[in-house]
């Protein structure tokens, strides 16, 4: 059988299975990472020792003092490999240095995890001759050192714990822990989602604790002033025209770039986006997907080959295109619900209908037939949710959806949405790790993000249908906010610029999630059903449950 772990594992590998088997799979199998406050903290701890200095005399007439920081060494007999911190002794015996945040346990010991860790790299500097007989864990912050012997029990356990590693490595993602305080602590719970899945798995009810923020600091940028270039200087995304600075971002606060017509981007600003995982998508004038620039991809290919045995599996791929079609339809009966200015009981009794002959049709085909049904049921109402401050002129009246080209404002202002909600689902399986043009729904098509369309789905209703119906009721879609040609219509630049605003305004919304309990965007939501699609998709949770609001 293949083993995903190389042959040479890290030592700080060792440190995280001991730690959690859920957090090393996630990290090392499947190529997760993302920071938070400690994990910046320890880089910070580690910056001295990182930097190369004096290189690490040979272990033969190993003589006088040693102090090698950053040394790189491998023991394929043991099968392991390390960046140690520090390399200290003298008169021909050394010991591993590894630096640590934080301060030891109140008995004066170091947890278990740091204790395997400092002892495989004494056993690597044993394996290339050096005589090492203790490791030592430093805490820079309490100025305290802690002396780990390597002795033949802590040897053993080495070994075995390694042996489990490689085991836990070939099979499928451990199980999360159960209400551990170190959840909180990890960088990674954003991705375990170690309560959320305990919740979606277990028989019967499941605590879900607020471990995720509602919301993430880092924002999508927008450019579609035509003839604007982006570019980076220093830390900063900046977008200028004919010399002029139209905008200045920091890097850190840009998760993507969408450039819109004719907006040209530095290769100095692409290569630092695709550096900091900041997709740019490129896109039509009009709004429509045309290209992604990224970097290599996500390491997570065994994500991938799930996904596209699903996309080949009929009637797996029809058991969750059901119950996301169900999801839309169900969130169309509560736009309606909430937003019809006249009775609509009999519309949404047989949007009610629909959804259940969706959840037991057979084929995809027929799936499709029963989305378009309740489309015709729910945009024949779809004019009764628009209640403008003042009288809109007849081009606003709305007769039912159409689209290429858009024959009324409220069409261009709906596709426009789309266009915006797809954009999102691709950053959200970027992240995530999918390849977006693969999905289970929609058919692939040459360019086309099918995937991003399948999550889009359940939100369609909840964001872009409820961004248009804001901003016709909020009196935002003014004269000078559509153009007409040739009988359709589209969007001005500063139309486009405010609606965009909107419908960030909408993602950027925290809700109370109706099953976890806590608040969240919907932005964070979106991604949060693409983690849940993923964690479908690789066996973990049985079902996939779309996201609907009451």
């Amino acid at each position: 059988m293949h083993d995903p772990a190389p042959r040479l594992v890290p030592a700080r590998m060792l440190n995280e299975f001991a730690y959690c088997p859920r957090l090393f799979h996630l990290e090392w199998v499947q190529g997760e990472f993302a920071d938070n406050e400690e994990t910046v903290h320890g880089r910070s701890v580690h910056r001295r020792v990182d930097e190369p200095g004096r290189p690490l005399p040979d272990a033969e007439g190993l003589e006088g003092p040693v102090a090698a920081r950053s040394v790189e060494l491998d023991a394929p007999v043991l099968g392991m490999v390390a960046k140690i911190d520090l390399v200290e002794g003298a008169d021909g015996m050394v010991a591993p240095v590894e630096r640590k945040r934080g301060r030891p346990r109140p008995d004066g010991t170091v947890w278990e995890p740091e204790e395997l860790q400092v002892v495989a790299q004494a056993l690597i500097l044993r394996e290339n001759g050096y005589r090492v007989d203790e490791g030592i864990v430093s805490f820079p912050e309490v100025r305290t050192r802690v002396a780990i012997p390597v002795t033949p029990e802590r040897e053993r356990r080495l070994r075995a714990t390694l042996a489990d590693l490689r085991r836990v490595a070939r099979g499928p993602c451990p199980p999360p822990l159960v209400e551990s305080p170190k959840c909180p602590r990890c960088s990674l719970v954003g991705i375990c989602l170690p309560d959320e899945t305990r919740a979606l798995t277990s028989a019967g009810p499941a605590p879900v604790r607020r471990l995720l923020a509602p919301s993430d600091d880092a924002q999508p940028l927008f450019v579609q002033e035509q003839g604007a270039r982006v570019g980076r200087r220093g830390g900063r995304i900046e977008v200028t025209k004919d010399g002029q600075r139209l905008a200045s971002v920091r890097a850190i606060d840009v998760s993507s770039v969408a450039l819109y017509g004719n907006v040209s981007v530095s290769a100095r600003a692409l290569r630092g986006l695709v550096e900091d995982g900041a997709p740019v998508t490129h896109h039509t004038y009009g709004g429509w997907l045309v290209g992604v620039t990224t970097g290599p991809g996500h390491r997570n290919a065994e994500l991938r080959i799930r996904q596209f045995a699903a996309a080949a599996d009929p009637d797996r791929a029809l058991a969750i295109a059901r119950r996301m079609v169900a999801g839309k339809i169900r969130n169309q009966r509560t736009l309606l619900r909430r937003n019809a200015r006249e009775a609509v009981d009999s519309e949404r009794t047989e949007l009610a209908r629909i959804e259940e002959r969706a959840l037991r049709v057979h084929d995809a085909a027929g799936l499709l037939g029963h989305e378009g049904a309740a489309a015709r049921v729910y945009f024949s109402r779809f004019a009764r949710l628009l209640a403008p401050p003042r009288p809109l002129p007849t081009s606003f009246v709305f007769a039912g959806r159409n689209r290429r080209p858009a024959r009324d404002p409220v069409n261009a202002l709906l596709s426009f949405a789309y266009a915006l909600l797809v954009r999102e689902a691709v950053d959200a399986c970027l992240r995530v790790g999918f390849d977006p043009l693969v999905g289970v729904y929609h058919r692939p098509r040459y360019g086309r993000p099918a995937l991003a369309l399948d999550l889009a789905e359940e939100f369609r209703p909840l964001v872009a249908d409820s961004v248009v119906v804001r901003f016709v009721n909020n009196g935002q879609a003014g004269g000078g906010t559509f153009i007409s040609r040739g009988g359709a219509y589209a969007l001005t630049s500063a139309g486009r610029r405010e609606f965009i605003a909107a419908f960030q305004q909408r993602m950027r919304e925290e809700i109370r999630h109706p099953l976890f309990g806590y608040r969240a965007s919907y932005r964070r939501i979106l991604e949060l059903q693409a983690r849940i699609l993923a964690r479908v998709l690789t066996g973990e949770i049985a079902v996939y449950r779309p996201f609907t609001t009451r």
